[in-house]
């Protein structure tokens, strides 16, 4: 049995105008971008640079048997020491109060932090431990941080928070700060009489209405002025950055294009209009991204291998070639076309059959390279890649099995795997698309469940399943029904879509999430409504 030419072609035509899109897309994210070249004087440097040396496989800071050598802090901070001359700490915990000493010896100033937290004991080892350093070291450390954004997260009161301030300020040979969020300042000002200096953050990404990277700068410097008019101590910029990848949020886009404009640029206002500054951060750091998402790891100057990011100085892109995903596509296209032809005897369809398998296979190739290099930079451990790196070669396998394929009726999951059970059609091209059509519209429907009930940091996984979306699409509109659980899961997977799109329907992810979405899940659902087309 053979399919209707009007399938083939329809597969064609659908994957070619894919093909076509993908292909621009990725072309536009080689397009440099022109933007301010940044030029210090001679000898001048980056200000400040918050540091962090969970940089290298496994280290966290949650790991509390975690001692950071001190070999690593010496290569760290010789990498730094050629763009900043300071760099601001966090926590004086798990190796991070060698710091100041290897800061001596590289020529570079700190500004020491005290984590300051829910554990009251641990916070008062803390915070006489930060404080002996910077009284040791009181010709490097610039400051002693009292706490980072405690407030925001709610784990110690504005007078709880006076009492540590106070007492810091009592026993130590430095000036004494301490940082939150620019909002948490204002609510907050109180503290302000016991502070050397204020020390706000101001991250247009992270806002609570994001901003775009066009008014980024006229963000930072409209709140710098609030702040300074608010306050009569100086100001310190404690924080302040752009992510590199990541999720979207509505104006706000991560991208290495972004993130280099928005250094650079906010370095040159800052220089220009005297900001003491300090920027987030030096290195990528991947533990984060169990708190934030991809974006969480991806706000350093420097990757985890200590290479610069981006120049300072001409253009930009977000992407250096199309070489990757164009091999992508060719080796799809040509080890699908391999398939279809070998098996053309069997399957026949002629002309029109192998032209959408090659459609068919050079997309899935393309979007394979494309959910590489995502998963490179996202997925957090060996569960997310044995789960989430199954479900793309179930994905590719399918475009690959649709070569082989005839165009007879696809069952539906559960005839699928009854009929493995019964070990009856166990190797069939039909029988094996059917499986990977129920097990990808349930991996689809938790994805969608999940990204719906808790977005802020989850990436939209539209490259995952739009490969699935367009073949299992475009099959279940020319009557290639699904069954009950699929309906079910494809009900899912489009109320979710459309609710992740409705808060943020400008952002061009989730609109690639609504339309990859719709065209997974509708035809599944209307399929219900109609005939099955029988193949000929």
């Amino acid at each position: 049995m053979s399919a209707r030419p009007s399938l083939w072609i329809s597969l064609l035509l659908v994957h070619l105008i894919a093909l076509v899109a993908l292909i621009a897309w990725v072309f536009s994210q080689t397009r440099p971008v022109e933007m301010h070249d940044l030029h210090l004087a001679d000898g001048e440097k980056l200000k400040c640079v918050s540091y962090a040396p969970y940089h290298l496989p496994g280290q966290t800071p949650f790991d509390k048997d975690l001692r950071i050598p001190r070999d690593q802090i010496v290569a760290d901070l010789t990498a730094l020491a050629g763009i900043t001359d300071c760099v601001r700490l966090y926590s004086v915990d798990q190796g991070l109060d060698q710091v100041p000493a290897v800061a001596r010896e590289v020529g570079m100033k700190v500004l020491l932090g005290a984590w300051i937290g829910f554990d009251r004991k641990k916070n008062a080892i803390e915070l006489d431990h930060a404080i002996a350093i910077a009284n040791e070291y009181k010709d490097v450390v610039r400051a002693l941080i009292v706490g980072n954004e405690v407030l925001l997260r709610r784990e110690r009161t504005e007078d709880e928070m006076r009492v540590l301030i106070d007492y810091a300020k009592s026993k130590s040979q430095v000036p004494v700060t301490y940082a939150d969020v620019w909002e948490f300042w204002m609510r907050h000002d109180g503290l302000a009489g016991s502070v050397d200096f204020v020390t706000v953050h101001i991250l247009p990404f992270w806002e609570d209405e994001p901003v775009d990277i066009e008014h980024a700068l006229q963000h930072v410097a409209e709140i710098h002025g609030k702040v300074s008019a608010h306050f009569t101590k100086p100001i310190l910029i404690g924080e302040t950055g752009w992510p590199s990848e990541g999720r979207r949020r509505e104006e706000s886009r991560p991208s290495p294009a972004n993130q280099a404009r928005y250094i650079r640029e906010f370095v040159h206002q800052a220089h220009d209009r005297g900001w003491n500054y300090n920027l987030i951060e030096a290195i990528d750091q991947p533990w984060k991204r169990r708190l934030e998402g991809t974006v969480g790891g991806h706000w350093g100057m420097l990757d985890a291998q200590l290479k610069p990011k981006f120049p300072l100085a001409g253009p930009v892109a977000d992407r250096q070639s199309m070489h990757a995903p164009l091999v992508g596509a060719a080796i799809g296209a040509l080890v699908a076309l391999g398939l279809g032809i070998a098996s053309r005897r069997k399957a026949g369809g002629g002309a029109p059959r192998i032209a959408a398998v090659a459609a068919v296979g050079a997309v899935g190739g393309l979007l394979a390279i494309l959910h590489w290099e995502h998963a490179v930079l996202a997925y957090r451990d060996e569960l997310e890649w044995m789960v989430l790196g199954g479900v793309g070669l179930i994905a590719s396998a399918s475009a690959l099995l649709l070569a082989c394929w005839n165009g007879a009726r696809l069952p539906s999951a559960s005839l699928a795997w009854r009929r493995v059970r019964q070990q009856q059609e166990l190797a069939s091209a039909a029988n094996l698309l059917g499986l990977a059509r129920g097990v990808l519209t349930f991996a689809a429907a938790v994805a969608a469940l999940l990204l719906f009930a808790d977005a802020r940091y989850r990436d939209f996984p539209s490259l995952l399943y739009l490969a699935p979306a367009l073949m299992f699409g475009t099959l279940a509109m020319l009557g290639h029904r699904a069954g009950r659980a699929e309906r079910i899961c494809a009900a899912a997977i489009v109320i979710s879509a459309v609710g992740r799109w409705l808060p943020e329907p400008a952002n061009p992810q989730a609109i690639g999430w609504l339309l990859t979405g719709l065209g997974f899940g509708l035809p599944l659902l209307l399929s219900a409504c109609g005939k099955d087309q029988q193949s000929q």
